[in-house]
């Protein structure tokens, strides 16, 4: 497959999606840069689901080797470590949105990689890692169908500013905002911020969802220039008369349940029910 890319301008930096260069062996691979942080991601779905597995098994996993940074372990330890916690909270940050938007009864298994190519201190990686794993999805063949944004804002100087650097979100900025989503909706927020206005910070929403729409336009240009061709895939369907009995059956006690006053109380008729 011939190498694509595409960019477009993110604050004061370039951002771009490239395929077809590394990795090509996986189902979806891509490179995402901005600035002069690179990240790698992949993704990977074995073609048939295990039996009796009724849930998405997806793994998300995030990693950053020192030599992103341009350094090698020295001294006693000379290898990396296990995942710090930076890495898990961007594993979770990267599960966390693209895990609802898949096929409902999707059950194969699933896993998405991100690896930190290269750091440049003033972007942050893990909205790239966000990006690069809906990417790799958007291109491959499992059947995902919903390309996913993400963007940090800040505010300074009565300004929200987009993808603002790191230095600038540590020394000058009241808000730190990572949001996600759709070009329809946002799926994914989390912030901290300096007793900012609710104004201030719908504003700020707004536009890092404006931004997000153009990240997924470019997401499915990168699709119609490399994508793949998507699994079919139909849920499993259940007996419409059992699931009307059990809902008549269920719903009230169920519901009446829930509503009780002390917790393990309730726990317990949940249970019975």
């Amino acid at each position: 497959m011939a190498m694509q890319r595409v960019e477009m301008p993110l604050g004061k930096y370039t951002l771009s999606i490239e395929t077809g260069r590394m990795a090509k062996q996986s189902d979806g691979a891509v490179l995402v840069r901005l600035g002069d942080t690179v990240v790698l991601s992949t993704a990977n779905a074995l073609p048939d689901a295990k039996a009796g597995v009724d849930f998405l098994p997806l793994t998300v996993d995030y990693r950053e080797n020192t030599y992103a940074a341009g350094k090698i372990p020295g001294g006693f330890f000379k290898r990396e470590g296990r995942p710090n916690e930076k890495e898990i909270l961007t594993s979770r940050m990267i599960d966390r949105p693209l895990r609802p938007l898949f096929p409902e009864g999707y059950n194969k298994e699933t896993q998405v990689i991100g690896l930190l190519l290269s750091a440049d201190m003033e972007n942050d990686s893990d909205t790239l890692a966000i990006i690069g794993a809906s990417a790799a999805l958007t291109l491959s063949t499992i059947p995902f169908h919903n390309p996913v944004g993400a963007v940090r804002v800040g505010y300074w100087d009565e300004q929200v500013v987009v993808n603002p650097s790191s230095a600038d979100l540590r020394t000058k900025s009241k808000l730190n905002l990572l949001v996600a989503g759709t070009d329809e909706a946002i799926v994914m927020v989390e912030s901290g911020a300096q007793e900012i206005s609710e104004e201030v910070m719908v504003k700020a929403l707004a536009e890092g969802h404006a931004a997000i729409k153009q990240i997924v336009a470019l997401q499915k240009q990168l699709q119609q220039k490399a994508g793949k061709q998507k699994w079919t895939f139909t849920k499993k369907e259940l007996d419409p008369g059992f699931v009307s009995w059990a809902e008549e059956q269920m719903a009230a006690p169920l519901l009446t349940a829930m509503q009780m006053k002390g917790k393990l109380e309730s726990y317990a008729a949940m249970k019975k029910v």
